[in-house]
């Protein structure tokens, strides 16, 4: 009988320990904090200073890094200020979503290292092309030239 009541106890902190790991996974924000009214302070007061910012800025400049480290840095710090002011975690869920939707909306094509795609100068270009041109060529004379040689030796 006291085995029965200890395993059943033990299911019950079991359970209680389950209940709480799904309630920290399903609602990371302080219990103080309203995820609702902190997504519309960020969307309005740090996106709207980010692109008065970004609008400052020529569009072929955005996907330059040095370019936009400060006005990015300034956007963090400004979610991160909005968060303690309001008793949330930082980083938490609105946030990442936040950030999506401003690299879907300015850097989407930008390169993965931040810095401008161009072309690789002319003088660098050909001699890549020509080695590479010169390499096969002469790997095809070498194989050409040695089943030759080696048809009159069998």
């Amino acid at each position: 009988m006291k085995l029965v009541s200890s395993m059943a106890q033990l299911l019950r902190v079991g359970l209680l320990l389950l209940l709480l790991l799904l309630a920290a996974s399903v609602n990371p924000l302080v219990p103080g904090c309203d995820g609702q009214f902190y997504e519309t302070k960020i969307n309005h007061f740090c996106m709207e200073i980010f692109q008065m910012d970004m609008g400052r800025l020529d569009l072929d400049l955005w996907c330059s890094w040095p370019e936009t480290m400060q006005i990015y840095e300034g956007l963090t710090n400004c979610t991160y200020q909005v968060a303690l002011r309001m008793d949330c975690f930082w980083p938490n869920q609105v946030v990442d979503a936040f950030f999506m939707k401003i690299h879907r909306m300015y850097f989407q094509h930008c390169a993965l290292t931040g810095r401008l795609l161009q072309e690789p100068p002319i003088s660098i270009l050909v001699p890549f092309i020509g080695v590479s041109v010169m390499i096969t060529l002469l790997m095809t004379a070498v194989v050409v030239w040695r089943s030759k040689r080696t048809q009159g030796m069998l």
